[in-house]
């Protein structure tokens, strides 16, 4: 039961407001009681000893939007460590103020040369206020630059937090005054993407995405074939537990830059979970929300949808560490899934299926979706892992691909001829050999180990069995004439590298290779 109290209280009127208070207590049934102080400007001690005796009767009393003079009276009471007792929130307006962010649960807008207030879509908000400066302080602990909410305030018919954000500029804000930055943004986006994905969160901190995720697939399950339907959850049910943190909503409206100093903002989506559940939020909003409507990343993100594309592209390449268009492909359509997913339940959720626009949306993601998993074994992905058909035309994506994570130790050029020679036969084998006469899936990683400095490459095909490594070394003695063909690749792999293993598992033909740089 809610009970306002107004005006002054003291001895003057205290019994009568005592007896209008407990009449409307006496005809409610609600256990909770909570006096709204909005309208008191003054309380005596003949007041205080009515909120006592209304205490003891309903031991969970709460005070709230109590004024700052009303709140110094019980606080020096001491009436504030006997129940709760909640300030009134001071007012702010945004009217004619900058929209410098948005997220899922509301908007960030500039209110002055040095603050910022994030005001929530929930018009109950504050428990998603509450949360959210839990969760941004968390974050901060580990080592995430944020800022921290200082006040909240009333804004409207809602809730808003303020921070204090001096001079800061959305990356948003950055590539729409000056598109030259691109790489730049890019680069510091990519940097804290990792940052975020790299921090480690003891266990219960935040909310699981796999479950969610589980959720999102449960919500599809009417709106996809059956067939479909569940091989999507089983995909994102086959996704393991994470305790890595993500985001949830990044974005470049959601990064500020603060004098030199890169900030993320709109932590109340933070989670732990797999990296591919971020990533497909990151392809819708770079993507997803505006394939059919290039106009909608204009008023959303500040910037075009050719500039939002290469922003999606280069970030994809700067994140994976590779310029490999099937590495990038890859998990690209992983993502893509995920991002779908979202799309179209939020899409049915919002009533999309009432408009023209919003048909033609879900129907083109649903057919995006059912075209992806059609194609996918599994939402997982590794940097170091780059799977592609076994033919000849390929061979020069492997070469490039284990190029790249070479690039990142010394490496002198006999080295790396070598290693080009070894990766090829092995490559070339498969290709020619493992699914002949028809064509498959060859899987390439390789791993950079910094101390002492070697690499290993692992080359997997689900092929005929076969060990290239059972086979007798040729005998290089011999003369030209009196060879035999064939077996020459390997015997120099072998020959060249410092460890070479085969063995077949789970239904696999994996032959590794290790040389030390």
């Amino acid at each position: 039961m809610r009970i306002e109290l107004t005006g002054r209280i003291d001895s003057n009127n205290a019994a009568q407001v005592e007896s209008e208070i407990m009449a409307q207590l006496s005809a409610g049934s609600d256990s909770e009681v909570v006096l709204d102080a909005e309208k008191l400007d003054y309380i005596s001690s003949a007041g205080l000893r009515i909120l006592l005796r209304i205490r003891k009767s309903y031991p969970q009393m709460r005070i709230v939007n109590v004024s700052s003079e009303v709140y110094e009276i019980l606080e020096t009471t001491g009436f504030t460590e006997m129940f709760s007792v909640e300030k009134a929130f001071r007012v702010v307006s945004i009217d004619g103020c900058e929209e410098i962010g948005r997220g899922a649960n509301g908007a960030v807008y500039r209110i002055d040369r040095d603050n910022v207030v994030k005001v929530f879509n929930n018009a109950d908000a504050l428990a998603d206020i509450r949360h959210e400066r839990e969760v941004a302080k968390l974050a901060l602990i580990l080592g995430i630059p944020t800022a921290i909410s200082y006040d909240v305030v009333r804004v409207g018919d809602s809730y808003g937090s303020v921070y204090e954000l001096l001079n800061a500029r959305s990356f948003s804000k950055i590539l729409q005054d000056d598109p030259g930055k691109l790489d730049w943004c890019v680069g510091e986006y990519v940097a804290m993407l990792k940052k975020i994905h790299g921090t480690l969160v003891p266990p219960g901190k935040l909310p699981d995405m796999l479950d969610t995720a589980v959720g999102w697939a449960q919500a599809m399950q009417e709106h996809l074939p059956e067939a479909a339907g569940e091989k999507l959850m089983s995909l994102i049910k086959a996704v393991p537990h994470d305790d890595h943190m993500i985001h949830g909503d990044y974005h470049t409206r959601n990064l500020q830059l603060q004098d030199d100093e890169v900030l993320l903002i709109d932590m109340d989506t933070l989670a732990v979970g797999n990296p591919i559940f971020e990533l497909g939020s990151i392809f819708n909003a770079f993507i997803g929300f505006y394939e059919l409507d290039h106009e909608g990343v204009k008023s959303f993100q500040g910037f075009d949808f050719e500039t939002s594309t290469a922003f999606w592209n280069k970030a994809l390449e700067g994140y994976l560490g590779t310029a490999c268009p099937h590495k990038l492909r890859e998990v690209e359509d992983k993502a893509r899934i995920v991002g779908y997913t979202r799309l179209i339940r939020r899409g049915y959720n919002r009533g999309f299926q009432d408009s023209e626009k919003g048909r033609a949306e879900l129907e083109h993601w649903t057919q995006e979706l059912l075209e992806l998993l059609e194609k996918t074994d599994t939402l997982l992905f590794d940097p170091d892992e780059l799977i592609l058909k076994a033919t000849d035309e390929n061979m020069e994506e492997v070469q490039a691909f284990v190029d790249e994570r070479l690039d990142t130790v010394d490496c002198s050029m006999k080295e790396r001829m070598s290693l080009s020679i070894a990766v090829e036969e092995l490559f070339i084998n498969i290709a020619h050999y493992a699914y002949a006469p028809d064509t498959g899936m060859a899987k390439v990683r390789a791993v950079v180990e910094q101390d002492p400095k070697s690499i290993t490459i692992t080359f997997f095909d689900r092929g005929k069995p076969y060990d290239p490594l059972s086979r007798a070394d040729p005998d290089v003695t011999l003369p030209a004439e009196e060879r035999e063909i064939g077996g020459l690749g390997v015997y120099m792999v072998k020959q060249s590298m410092d460890e070479v293993k085969y063995e077949y598992r789970d239904g696999q033909n994996v032959l590794s290779i290790m040389k030390k740089l």
